[in-house]
C-alpha cells in the first residue's frame, strides 16, 4: 500500500518532559525516531485545551471556524445553558472525511468529539466516551464485538470514566497515584492492541490514535515528573516518579511496535494537542467578578471552594439558576476554557449590558483583569486577555467567550465561590501550555532538522499531502515545508483544492441528546478528577 500515513497523538506531550526521558534512556525508540526525522515545538490554539486543539488538528480550522471552544458548548449563541460537546458540534470537514471522499480508508482511535462516529471507510473508536456507550460509538457497528474478543479487553479502562475503583484525584494518598499510573499503562496497552490488530488484519491508508495517558498523568503527577523534582522528592514521591517513568518506558515500547508494523515506507507524524507546565495557584474568577460588582449569586446552593464535591455537570448546567441575573453582568460558566461571558441585554436579560455600552464594558473588564494581583505577592494573576474578535474570528465566534484569559502561571481558573479571589496551591499540579510537540519521520521527511513556527493547523495539510491529496483552500494552516526533503517536495508539489462550503450554525435539537444525564455526570466527574473542574 503506497503513501501510508500514521498519526500518533500524544495528548499533552511536551519536550520539557520527553527530552530528559530520551536522554536518560527511558525512551530509546523515541530518541532514535527524533534523531532521524524532523522535530519542533507545535503551537496550539487558544485555548490550549483538548477538545478545540484536537478538533483544529483534525479539521485544519481554528475554533472560531470549527465551533469547539471547550469540553462544553452553548446550546445557542444567545443561550446561557451549556452541555457536553459532541461530534455534532464540530463544523467543517475532517481529515477522515476528506480521505473517505477520495476513496481512502482510515483507522481513528481515541480522538475526542468523534461520537457519534463518522460513517467513513475504515474503523473508528471514539475517545472521551462513557464505557457503557463504547459499543454505540464504534464504527462499523460490528467492531465492538471484534474488540471484545481481544486478550485483556476492558471497556471500563478504555473509557472516559475508566474504572469504578480508580479514585485518584488531587490530594489522595500517594499509593493511589501509583494506581492511577498503572491503570493508564494498562489502558495504553489496550489501545495499542486494538490498533495493532486492525493494522494487521485490515491496514488502511491513514492510521491515527491518541495516547492520552501523557496528559492525565502529568495533570496529577507533574510535581513528580518535573525535571527539577528528583532532588526534592520524599521516598514516596520517588516511587511515584519511578512509576511515571515506567509509563513512559512502556509508551516508548508501544510506539516502537506501531511504527514497526507500519513499515519503513510509512510516513509517521507524532503530535500533541498542547504542552504542559506547572500550576501554582488558583484564580477564583467568579469570586473576583463578584468582588468587582459584576456578578451576584442567587443564594442557596452556591458552589463554594470549601464544598467542591458538589460541583459536576449538574452544577455547571445550573449556573443559570445559581446566578442573580438582575445583578450579574459577567460570569465564568466553566473552568476549562478560562473564558468570561458578558450578559447582553435582551428579552431574557433586561438588566444585561446594552449594545451601545458593550465594547466599553468589555475593554474595562479586560483591563481590570490585567491589573488583578495576588494580595500575598503583589504579582499579576492574569498575563493576557483576548477578546473573541482577536482570537475567534469565524462563523462560530458568537459561541465563544467574550474574553479569554491566559493566567500568569498558565493554569485554569476555578468557577467556585470563594472568600478570596486567589489562593496559592499547597502542591504544584500540572496544567496546559501552548507549546506542544511535532515530530515526523519517513520517506520525504527531512532528517535531523529542528523547526520553528509550526502550528497545530499545519498538521492536517501535512497529513493530506502525505496521502497525496489536495489541501482544501479553507484549511488555515500550510504544509511545513521545512520538515520535508526538498527533492521529495519537488517530485510531489503541494496542491490546493476548492474550499468546502461552511454550514450555518445549527439550531439546537434537544431530542437528539447523545449522552444521558448519568453519562454527563460521569464525564464531569472525570474532568474534575483530572483538574479541569475546580
Amino acid at each position: 500500500m503506497s503513501d501510508r500515513t500514521v498519526l500518533l497523538g500524544l495528548d499533552g506531550a511536551t519536550f520539557a518532559v520527553l527530552d530528559p526521558l530520551m536522554q536518560e534512556g527511558v525512551m530509546p525508540f523515541l530518541k532514535e525516531f527524533v534523531d532521524s526525522g524532523a522535530r519542533g515545538d507545535l503551537q496550539s490554539v487558544i485555548p490550549a485545551l483538548t477538545p478545540p486543539a484536537w478538533t483544529s488538528l483534525t479539521t485544519g480550522r481554528s475554533p472560531g471556524r470549527h465551533g469547539i471552544f471547550d469540553f462544553f458548548c452553548k446550546e445557542s449563541p444567545d443561550s446561557h445553558n451549556i452541555r457536553i460537546a459532541t461530534a455534532k458540534d464540530v463544523h467543517g470537514e475532517t481529515i477522515w472525511s476528506i480521505a473517505d471522499r477520495h476513496g481512502l480508508r482510515t483507522i481513528a482511535l481515541n480522538f475526542p468529539l468523534m461520537f457519534p462516529a463518522p460513517r467513513i471507510r475504515g474503523y473508528v473508536v471514539p475517545g472521551w466516551m462513557p464505557w457503557r456507550q463504547i459499543r454505540l460509538g464504534c464504527h462499523p457497528p460490528e467492531l465492538y464485538d471484534r474488540l471484545k474478543k481481544l486478550p485483556g479487553f476492558n471497556a471500563q479502562e478504555l473509557a472516559m470514566d475508566i474504572t469504578p475503583d480508580a479514585k485518584p484525584i488531587q490530594g489522595v494518598r500517594p499509593g493511589e497515584y501509583e494506581e492511577w499510573v498503572v491503570v493508564h499503562i494498562r489502558r495504553e496497552q489496550q489501545w495499542a492492541t486494538i490498533l495493532r490488530t486492525l493494522m494487521h488484519e485490515d491496514p488502511c491508508e491513514l492510521t491515527a490514535i491518541v495516547f492520552d495517558g501523557v496528559d492525565r498523568i502529568q495533570h496529577l503527577c507533574w510535581r513528580y515528573l518535573s525535571p527539577a523534582a528528583s532532588d526534592t522528592l520524599s521516598p514516596e514521591g520517588t516511587r511515584i516518579r519511578e512509576r511515571c517513568r515506567e509509563y513512559f518506558r512502556e509508551l516508548d515500547r508501544l510506539l516502537a511496535g506501531v511504527v514497526g508494523l507500519a513499515g519503513p515506507e510509512a510516513r509517521v507524524i507524532i503530535a500533541s494537542d498542547h504542552g504542559f507546565g506547572p500550576q501554582t495557584g488558583t484564580f477564583f474568577a467568579n469570586a473576583w467578578l463578584e468582588k468587582q460588582g459584576y456578578l451576584a449569586w442567587a443564594g442557596e446552593g452556591t458552589p463554594r471552594a470549601d464544598r467542591p464535591e458538589a460541583l459536576g455537570i449538574e452544577q455547571l448546567a445550573r449556573h443559570a439558576y445559581l446566578l442573580d441575573w438582575e445583578k450579574t453582568r459577567a460570569y465564568a460558566p466553566t473552568p476549562s476554557s478560562n473564558g468570561i461571558h458578558i450578559v447582553r441585554r435582551g428579552p431574557g436579560h433586561p438588566h444585561g449590558v446594552p449594545d451601545d455600552e458593550y465594547e466599553g464594558f468589555r475593554q474595562k473588564l479586560a483591563q481590570q483583569l490585567r491589573e488583578a494581583t495576588d494580595p500575598a505577592s503583589g504579582k499579576a494573576i492574569v498575563s493576557r486577555v483576548w477578546t473573541r474578535d482577536e482570537v475567534f474570528e469565524g462563523p462560530y465566534k458568537s459561541l465563544a467567550p467574550d474574553l479569554t484569559m491566559d493566567l500568569a502561571d498558565g493554569g485554569l481558573i476555578s468557577i467556585l465561590a470563594s472568600d478570596v479571589p486567589y489562593m496559592s496551591r499547597t502542591e504544584t499540579s500540572g496544567t496546559h501550555r501552548r507549546n506542544g510537540v511535532f515530530i515526523a519521520r519517513g520517506p520525504g521527511i527531512a532528517r535531523g532538522v529542528r523547526l520553528s513556527g509550526v502550528s497545530i493547523l499545519d498538521v492536517p495539510p501535512l497529513l493530506l499531502h502525505s496521502l497525496d491529496l489536495e489541501i482544501p483552500a479553507d484549511m488555515e494552516g500550510t504544509v511545513p515545508e521545512g520538515a520535508l526533503d526538498p527533492s521529495w517536495l519537488r517530485s510531489r508539489p503541494i496542491r490546493r483544492a476548492a474550499a468546502a462550503p461552511i454550514e450555518d450554525v445549527p439550531e439546537p435539537q434537544a431530542e437528539e441528546a447523545l449522552f444521558t444525564k448519568e453519562d454527563e455526570l460521569k464525564l464531569a466527574q472525570r474532568l474534575r478528577d483530572l483538574g479541569y473542574i475546580d
